[in-house]
């Protein structure tokens, strides 16, 4: 089931278009598929921890100027 994520349609859409109707479906998709947890665990031990998701799940509001 995970070697399915490699050439997911729906992920492709996801990195093409984060918010098409179909990425932002398979970013909610992927909270729960146990194919994607399996395929990402296998990803992060060949690449010794630093396989990422997509950089757009991990941005960071930007702080406005003055607040700590």
């Amino acid at each position: 089931m995970a070697e399915n994520c490699e050439k997911c349609k729906f992920r492709a859409r996801y990195d093409q278009k984060p918010n098409s109707f179909l990425g932002r479906f398979w970013r909610w998709h992927i909270n729960f598929c146990p194919g994607w947890k399996a395929y990402f665990t296998n990803l992060s031990e060949e690449k010794g921890g630093a396989a990422r998701l997509p950089s757009v799940l991990w941005r960071v509001p930007s702080r406005v100027k003055g607040e700590v």
